[in-house]
């Protein structure tokens, strides 16, 4: 019989991580500071919001923790699973999008969550979730590798197959069908983690969620001193719009807390502070912006490739 879920582990575990990033992401920044918004949900629950504006280095950078529960599951947690409806439920997760001032700095995303299902009389259910990705405006190859080389590391541990797994599910998650593109390169998305078993699947979700700074800070204390202009802060600006795009369209995390009546503000913090849209635009045929649509914006297995 397997272990019955620590829910205090996992907040713990959950707090102590939204801590540890706030702090490296400071100390990479050298001047910003994140300014911390504690909530409270009328249905039940809270949460503490974290965010950095108008950084040296990251023009916004949110961090969000949040804990919440209810007595009924919304419909972006049973749109896959109907026999769910009805039962109460916690959920909580920390939840985080960098946007960087200098455009040769990639956006990151990352998450790690978890949700438990209840009714009385019932065993109950909980899955985890979660993973991280990368979105650059100018791509670089060693940086790409890098990325998924500590993904696939984060994953090394619990069987071979499971970096390829979650590194496909990724590419699939995050593709905007609209646009018949992917929102960037990549990197792991899993959800519905419970065959593990709860210290094995936990276990994952820790790995994950410890991996994501030695993932990310690299590539920002690379490219954080490329000098940049007005050329390509206009490309950063219109790549932005794929992600508010995503965001809104596809996100399940996002559905999911505006569904529970979350912090909308918490929820939507995840969106960048400047954008632009233009019609029907193309790059020039040779350029750096067209190199990321023709080498980057297509899956690879970079973890196999040579810097």
């Amino acid at each position: 019989m397997d272990q019955q879920p620590d829910i205090a582990a996992v907040r713990r575990y959950l707090l102590e991580l939204q801590d540890r990033i706030c702090a490296a992401l400071e100390a990479e920044d050298g001047g910003g500071r994140f300014r911390e918004d504690p909530w409270e949900r009328p249905g039940g629950g809270g949460g503490r919001t974290r965010v950095l504006s108008e950084g040296r280095v990251f023009e916004q950078a949110g961090v969000n923790f949040s804990h919440v529960r209810g007595d009924q599951l919304p419909r972006a947690a049973t749109a896959h699973r109907p026999e769910l409806a009805g039962r109460r439920f916690q959920a909580m997760g920390v939840s985080l999008v960098i946007h960087p001032r200098n455009p040769y700095v990639p956006t990151s995303h990352a998450n790690v969550r978890f949700f438990i299902a209840e009714r009385d009389g019932e065993a109950p259910v909980w899955w985890f979730g979660g993973g991280f990705d990368l979105t650059p405006y100018y791509g670089f190859e060693e940086d790409c590798i890098h990325w998924h080389r500590t993904a696939r590391a984060a994953c090394e541990p619990f069987g071979e197959d499971v970096y390829p797994r979650f590194k496909r599910w990724c590419d699939e998650y995050f593709f905007l069908k609209h646009r018949n593109e992917p929102r960037g390169v990549g990197g792991l998305f899993f959800d519905d983690l419970n065959a593990w078993g709860f210290e094995r699947s936990f276990a994952f979700m820790r790995s994950v969620g410890d991996h994501y700074l030695p993932a990310y800070l690299p590539i920002v204390q690379r490219r954080k001193g490329m000098p940049w202009g007005e050329r390509e802060r206009d490309f950063q600006l219109y790549r932005r719009g794929r992600y508010v795009e995503f965001n809104l369209v596809y996100d399940r995390g996002t559905l999911f807390g505006l569904q529970t009546g979350g912090r909308t503000e918490s929820i939507l913090m995840s969106l960048p502070p400047l954008v632009r849209w233009r019609y029907n635009w193309r790059p020039e045929p040779g350029t750096p912006e067209a190199r990321l649509y023709e080498v980057f914006l297509k899956p690879r297995d970079w973890a196999d490739e040579q810097a």
